[in-house]
């Protein structure tokens, strides 16, 4: 499994473990992450660690060090590093994983060593209900509920009458298939298909069958990644005409490249990070958007943008404003301060980021509302806001 530790924004150690024998200059912040750098949802993690490797050198004002480790898209992983990065490098923060599944099983290690996390992953399962395991965790990323009932908006805008799904065999399919259920029996649609598929599959053919002779005016793949695209090809192959939906699980360039002329035509929610530069110019969250773009392109080349920038970028800028409040009550490095940093981030209020606008409650470890949500349809390869 690689390490990468990060300090003062320059990578100094790439697919090596901290050994006895590294010589390193420890700083005053600690913040422990892992990604799902290779694996299933690599097309996820590995933008993800590039947007970490954007990061300036300190964090609230103080010095900080990154230690970074790849989890292969693996629960069991996730939890491991997240124990070692507890119990062995004493961290004050975790950052991660990249999924739901992975996100989940990293609960119990963050309240058991008392740890503010803040996931990545979509699922509101990370945060809700609350609990003294959720109390710990947070979530830079839009729940899942909130961007199906920007979907069923659409759809019924658009006249949709009955519904196909097919997501991951997995807590993220089955999030996504709970608030869709609850969605469309409020709002008069018929869901008459109900599919499910592994990340690793490499055919949906049975399920992409049982949608097409059901014949649904719409169909919604509830996956994540390179992934999501089989069963967007795969309902293509097999003459589907109605109108697909997918969820801002797969807002990058991956997806697009996989899913190619099938993708056309296709919506989706987003925040406002993949469409910022056609939000209005004195928009906050537009202007924050467009800056991390410009310094992630200028790395990466024009055009490689991803919703994913945003996913390990706003736990940076999180953390950034709640370190600053914590440093006055406490250490670095002690129960006290990740204590306090934890209550940190519950406070945070109307705190703009990539993703929206964060107000945070006791009882909503995310905070985001409406104003952070868009739908998108993809045309010519691109995202484009729709009407």
């Amino acid at each position: 499994m690689k390490q990468t530790c990060l300090k003062y924004g320059v990578q100094l150690i790439l697919g090596l473990t901290l050994s006895a024998t590294a010589t390193l200059v420890f700083s005053q912040v600690k913040i422990g992450i892992t990604v799902s750098e290779t694996g299933p949802a690599a097309s996820l993690g590995i933008v993800e660690k590039r947007t970490l490797q954007l990061l300036p050198d300190t964090l609230g004002g103080q010095k900080v060090e990154y230690i970074i480790l790849d989890d292969a898209s693996d629960t069991t992983a996730a939890v491991r590093n997240a124990r070692r990065l507890t119990s062995e490098n004493k961290v004050d923060a975790l950052i991660g994983s990249t999924t739901t599944p992975n996100s989940l099983a990293m609960l119990d290690v963050a309240a058991e060593f008392g740890t503010p996390m803040i996931a990545m992953g979509a699922g509101a399962a990370i945060v809700e209900p609350m609990d003294v395991r959720r109390r710990w965790a947070f979530k830079a990323v839009h729940n899942d509920g909130m961007m199906v009932d920007a979907i069923v908006e659409h759809m019924v805008k658009k006249g949709v009458k009955t519904v196909g799904y097919i997501g991951f065999a997995d807590a993220t399919g089955e999030g996504y298939w709970i608030r869709l259920k609850s969605q469309a029996e409020a709002n008069g649609l018929k869901i008459v298909a109900n599919e499910r598929y592994g990340r690793g599959d490499n055919s949906v053919t049975a399920q992409t069958l049982k949608i097409v002779s059901a014949n649904p005016d719409a169909v919604l793949i509830a996956a994540s990644g390179s992934p999501a695209a089989l069963p967007q090809v795969s309902l293509k192959e097999r003459g589907y005409k109605g109108v697909v939906y997918q969820t801002h699980g797969v807002a990058n360039n991956d997806f697009l490249r996989v899913a190619g002329a099938s993708a056309e035509g296709t919506y989706l929610p987003v925040g406002p990070l993949l469409v910022a530069d056609q939000l209005p110019a004195d928009s906050e969250v537009g202007k924050i958007g467009r800056d991390v773009i410009k310094r992630y392109e200028q790395k990466h080349g024009e055009g490689s943008r991803t919703t994913f920038i945003s996913n390990a970028y706003d736990p940076y800028l999180l953390l950034d404003s709640a370190v600053r409040v914590a440093a006055k009550k406490a250490k670095a490095g002690t129960p006290e301060f990740r204590s306090a940093l934890r209550d940190a981030l519950e406070s945070t209020k109307e705190f703009a980021g990539t993703q929206g606008y964060y107000n945070m409650t006791a009882t909503d470890h995310v905070g985001l509302d409406k104003r952070s949500r868009y739908i998108v349809r993809i045309e010519g390869g691109k995202w484009k806001l729709a009407p």
